[in-house]
């Protein structure tokens, strides 16, 4: 039997999905300057928050201020200023040719809102996560409901002033809460699941979202690995790994999981790479743990699983190149550099999410891909490579969600590349148009013209003259 709390929070979810449920036939025939309004309310309010959101990241872990701009507040910014400029387009029926067989109809295909979706967000990028589907879903006409993670309190309490600041219920809501919450809305029919977490969790949204035929898009992970070549230019390729392995404590979903490098370069990379953690990360010779720049575990259960990683690590007798400072009351892990790791270690099972990057070497392309093609599909793939032949055999030889050739990271804050993964790592894609179409009905529309048309000869009662027309439109199709 439930509890009268959650009696009272499921009652109150029920109650606003059926308040959205009849306000969909309004939200259906707005005009798209309506969409348009909603999204300058919302960029407007980031603007002028942006403070706000700052401290709420940093309460909930000392993200730096200047990395909240460039990767939260940034995207989401992006991703409002592309759906303004393009909305007109993207809402205009889209004209189709018609083959010679259907002389006389006219076709188009017309994006109409999905309805009412719900954004499961993560706690990793908990703005950027949240308001970034929300802003698709919002340019395709539809209500919203949010359910922001409860790992980030801070910010989900912010996200949820925002959008009872600027927008009706019946348009956006936000549920705060845990896994009951979650549990919840989960039963509920929606027209459309946008969740972004892990592929554990993702299997049992889709398991739950197939109770009621719901599309779902799933933004998932994995271990998505780079490989760093002879001829890549160590130098970049240390500073762009660095930066996208140690940024938000390594806790992005597309962040380098492992290396494999050549056996070649590979105490020079290793070398490049601890030297550019300094110079990223360190305020001259203070140490790290004092830095500004330097964000830091969630909270204590995901830096008890890192630390049992890192503890394995050493106790195994991998080679640690840099870092192995914990401090469990702050949740700071220096960031690590590792090499000679057994193959069953934790590292190499599960995806890290967090500040431990191993190293593994390879002699030749073919055993390095071999060791990405044994692993489920990633979310994302990096090359470094300065040679042609080197990065199309990758590219034609492995699967992966995105790729990004000699950089780490940056094909997300691309909106004109769908974002997304491939089996384990995901389905769907999002961002700009891609994320527009996430979240509409892509509805065909044929008119066929009065009288005679070019199918009428084929209409029942079946006669000689219908056969032969169908022979011979058969012996050219």
């Amino acid at each position: 039997m439930p509890n009268l709390e959650e009696k009272l929070v499921s009652d109150w979810i029920n109650d606003l999905f059926k308040r959205q449920q009849e306000y969909l036939p309004t939200l259906r025939t707005e005009p798209v300057s309506t969409r348009k309004t909603r999204l300058k309310k919302l960029k407007q309010w980031v603007l002028s928050h942006r403070p706000m959101i700052h401290r709420a990241m940093y309460d909930d872990f000392k993200k730096p201020s200047t990395e909240v701009d460039a990767i939260e507040v940034f995207h989401v910014l992006d991703e409002i200023s592309c759906a303004l400029a393009n909305l007109d387009r993207w809402t205009k029926p889209k004209k189709v040719d018609a083959p010679i067989t259907m002389l006389g109809t006219r076709s188009y295909v017309l994006a109409e809102p999905k309805g009412i979706c719900l954004i499961m967000a993560p706690w990793n990028y908990p703005f950027n996560l949240s308001i970034g589907p929300l802003v698709s879903a919002l340019a395709a006409g539809n209500s919203v409901i949010i359910k922001p993670s409860e790992l980030t309190s801070n910010t989900s309490a912010l996200i949820k002033k925002m959008c009872d600041d600027i927008f009706d219920d019946q348009v956006v809501a936000v549920c705060e809460g845990g896994i009951d919450v979650s549990q919840h809305l989960l039963k509920l029919p929606f027209d459309h699941i946008f969740f972004t977490g892990s592929p554990a969790i993702g299997k049992l949204v889709m398991k739950a979202a197939a109770e009621n035929l719901t599309s779902v898009t799933l933004e998932l992970g994995g271990k998505s690995p780079t490989i760093v070549t002879p001829s890549a230019n160590l130098k970049d390729a240390a500073k762009r790994i660095a930066v996208a392995k140690f940024i938000n404590n390594g806790q992005t979903c597309i962040a380098p999981d492992y290396v494999l490098v050549h056996e070649s370069v590979k105490a020079k990379l290793i070398e490049r790479l601890t030297e550019e953690v300094k110079n990223l990360f360190q305020d001259g010779d203070e140490p790290l743990e004092q830095s500004p720049h330097y964000a830091r575990i969630v909270n204590e259960k995901h830096f008890a699983r890192l630390s049992g990683m890192l503890e394995e690590l050493v106790e195994k007798g991998a080679r640690i190149h840099m870092g192995g400072r914990v401090n469990a009351a702050d949740r700071f892990m220096h960031p690590v550099i590792v090499s000679d790791i057994p193959e069953e270690a934790q590292v190499m099972e599960h995806e890290i999410f967090g500040p431990i990057l191993p190293i593994l070497s390879y002699s030749n392309l073919a055993t390095a891909i071999l060791q990405i093609n044994k692993r489920p599909k990633p979310l994302a793939l990096y090359i470094f490579s300065s040679t042609r032949s080197e990065r199309e055999q990758i590219l034609k030889e492995t699967s992966a969600g995105t790729v990004c050739i000699n950089d780490c990271g940056i094909q997300f804050l691309n909106h004109n590349l769908p974002f997304g993964g491939v089996n384990n790592s995901g389905i769907g894609k999002s961002h700009g148009h891609y994320g527009f179409l996430a979240f509409s009905n892509e509805k065909p529309v044929m008119r066929q013209r009065s009288g005679f048309t070019s199918v009428s000869p084929l209409y029942p009662p079946y006669t000689r003259g219908a056969q032969k027309l169908l022979d011979w439109i058969l012996k050219f199709i």
